[in-house]
């Protein structure tokens, strides 16, 4: 009858447990909040076809680029370090699997116990016959080798939810390897770029140096002929030695830009094999920028923040569930004996235990209401990140398409600027030699021309660089 009340008073507990447990606060909805508009412009295009779906060796036609950009991905010290954080991602989805499989394990012991004689424990022990012929040993050995179990009972699916947040953070790093491909790609591009526009700059420089110093020539004959001051001679003499200055300017640039592409490769300085082809004849690639919503497909930042709010929502149900009851199972098979002699005397010896635990927390649960503020606030952190990540890829393709069709406009107004400067210079070093024009014009001929070729290359290069930079916008690069 006591039995029957006991046991009558163990489900009544556990129903209260219950109740009290399943008081838990409700999360906060996260849902995407700006939806991506249907163009990249003013004009409304139905056009799908994407540049970023063409692979990195197809968009890229030099073999000089290409073999620069297979060296990276292979030795990239930031890329290695970004695959490593892939394999601790994948461990901790084994580590989180583990714990919905019971753990088991072997146990073996051995210890002695003496206790007062005139105590319940030590009265009941020499009291106690255990066999005819077999003493109670004093004080009392404890010997034991037993398998035993635990296993939390997955109820409220908290250990699942916590598996499947993992496999989605675990993909969130391998988008986020993919994210670190594209910009690697594109830095590469854009470093090489840059050094094939500094080369063509130094061409310039050099060929305006010997120009500067055929002039220089020019007016020191004519002050010996008294048509020329030497005032003259000293400023064409400081021109010269400007454009020299400059031309060490831009070889130290080289160098520094060598060493930032060797860094990318994860080598020592050295010598970057390039194109030696007029830089200017150099022909940006063509760009299609399909539709915006392709950007949630094709860009890994997009898919890694994506992944992240997917985990950020179960670590808020994971959370939830430790407001509920949980169920735990432990069990133990052995044998057991106060000599080892008696180890294996069946059924004597043997051991056995199971138990079930059902909890629910009570007194700790302002701790736990706090773990779940926090993962709700993660959960809405991670949602604004998801929805900053896809305008942020938004704007970035918007701002290139703009750049690009800018440029192409400034190129051609620039191309026709450097025309008329070269012409410019021809006809004010045929009127210095007649003596028709002071040395001052020849001189501010000759700067503006320089300036201005200068000024082409930096226009072509921003040109190369954008569709460079618009590809890797589009997500493309990481396939």
């Amino acid at each position: 009858m006591y039995k029957f009340k006991a046991y009558q008073y163990s489900i009544a507990l556990s129903l209260c447990l219950a109740a009290v447990g399943c008081k838990a606060p409700v999360a906060e909805t996260a849902t995407v909040s700006t939806p991506v508009p249907e163009s990249f412009g003013t004009v409304k295009t139905l056009d799908t076809v994407n540049t970023a779906s063409m692979k990195w060796r197809t968009f890229f036609k030099d073999q000089n680029l290409i073999d620069l950009i297979d060296a990276a991905l292979k030795n990239n010290q930031e890329l290695n370090i970004t695959l490593q954080e892939i394999e601790i991602a994948k461990n901790d989805i084994r580590v989180k699997k583990g714990l919905l499989l019971p753990s088991a394990g072997i146990r073996a012991g051995a210890g002695v116990e003496k206790v007062g004689r005139y105590t319940s424990q030590g009265a009941g022990d020499a009291t106690t016959e255990i066999k005819p012929g077999i003493e109670t040993p004093d004080p009392l050995g404890d010997f034991t080798i037993a398998a035993y179990a635990n296993w939390e009972v997955d109820i409220w699916k908290k250990l699942r939810n916590s598996k499947k947040a993992a496999v989605n953070r675990y993909l969130a790093t391998v988008e986020g390897k993919n994210f670190v491909i594209t910009n690697l790609i594109a830095e590469v591009a854009d470093s090489y770029y840059e050094l094939l526009a500094l080369d063509s700059q130094l061409d310039i420089v050099k060929q305006t140096i010997e120009l500067q110093t055929n002039a220089l020539e020019i007016v020191k004959i004519q002050k010996q002929a008294a048509r020329a001051t030497e005032l003259g001679v000293q400023k064409f003499q400081a021109e010269v030695l400007t454009s020299k200055s400059l031309e060490f300017d831009i070889l130290q640039k080289i160098k520094e830009n060598e060493n930032k592409i060797n860094f990318l490769l994860g080598r020592y300085p050295q010598e970057v094999k390039r194109t030696n082809s007029n830089f200017l004849t150099l022909l940006p690639a063509e760009v299609n920028s399909g539709i915006p919503s392709q950007l949630l497909m094709n860009r890994p930042d997009v898919k890694q923040a994506e992944l992240e709010l997917v985990a950020a929502k179960l670590d808020v149900k994971v959370a939830r569930a430790e407001f509920y009851p949980s169920l735990d199972i432990s069990a133990a098979f052995g044998v057991q004996a106060f000599k080892p002699s008696y180890l294996f005397t069946f059924p004597e010896s043997i051991l056995y235990s199971l138990a079930g635990d059902l909890a629910a927390p009570l007194i700790n649960r302002n701790a736990i209401k706090a773990e779940f503020s926090s993962a709700n606030a993660r959960q809405l952190q991670a949602l604004y990140n998801y929805d900053r990540t896809i305008l942020n890829a938004y704007l970035e393709v918007s701002n290139q398409l703009s750049k690009i069709d800018n440029l192409q406009k400034s190129y051609d107004l620039k191309s026709q600027q450097v025309d008329a400067l070269n012409k410019s210079i021809e006809v004010s070093n045929d009127l210095f030699k007649s003596a028709r024009v002071d040395y001052f014009e020849v001189l501010m001929t000759q700067r503006d021309a320089l300036e201005s070729k200068l000024e082409l290359i930096d226009t072509k290069k921003e040109q190369l660089n954008a569709a460079v930079y618009v590809y890797k916008d589009l997500g493309g690069g990481w396939k």
